[in-house]
């Protein structure tokens, strides 16, 4: 037997130590429901923990703080907002019915999830948290100006400044729906229909200057 063959078999084998599951995925999503219970301010990292199933010590190692939670918890729900809206913007048909259609998918999925959409939109935040939003805020407007250079490009809507306009319907958007997703009254289907034709017609009217209100599609 070799001298390497020997010091080989008489090497103390060393136990891999193999991580668990990554709980990363479990801590959003507990974090993400919680904002959408409470918002931002009211969840805290032990009912977090507790949501997860998980030890505080654990969530600790993931997250050193609330305030990269919570980052991370606007980035993953912001995104998926920004992907649905895109999606709509991508769909055949006139400029004019895409930017239509984006802006009331909006303002609906934010007018029926209130609480989460409030906390993205308008809850008092930290500055780092708020600097996550305003990356939402640009990603969302980068939508609209699309669509608005689409239209500018095929005669339906008058020159302009594409991302001014889409900027102005961001914040026409977040800006109409504060009230509404302060009110902790559900509203039924009529009322938040209603609410967001109305706030889809005025963006409309000064990109296109159509005149005529703007008529939610039919679910």
């Amino acid at each position: 037997m070799s001298t390497e063959t020997e010091l080989l078999l008489n090497t103390p084998r060393v136990r891999i130590r193999r991580r668990g599951a990554d709980k990363h995925p479990l801590i959003l999503k507990a974090a993400r429901d919680l904002v959408a219970d409470v918002g931002f301010r009211e969840t805290q990292m032990s009912s977090v923990a507790e949501a997860a199933g998980i030890a505080i010590g654990t969530l600790y190692r993931y997250f050193p703080s609330k305030t990269e939670l919570m980052i991370d918890v606007v980035k993953v729900t912001a995104q998926r907002e920004v992907d649905v809206v895109a999606g709509i913007a991508m769909r055949d048909g006139s400029a004019h019915e895409r930017l239509g259609a984006a802006a009331w998918t909006f303002a609906n999925r934010a007018l029926r999830g209130r609480r989460l959409a409030h906390a993205l939109v308008a809850e008092p935040v930290e500055p780092d948290v708020e600097a996550a939003r305003l990356v939402y805020h640009r990603a969302l407007s980068r939508v609209f100006k699309t669509i608005i250079e689409q239209g500018i490009a095929s005669g339906e809507f008058p020159a302009q400044d594409a991302a001014a306009s889409a900027d102005c319907i961001v914040g026409c958007l977040f800006e109409g729906l504060v009230t509404p997703l302060s009110n902790d009254v559900s509203a039924d289907v009529a009322q938040i229909n209603t609410h967001a034709s109305a706030i889809i017609t005025f963006c409309l009217r000064g990109v296109s200057g159509s005149q005529a209100p703007y008529s939610v599609p039919t679910q």
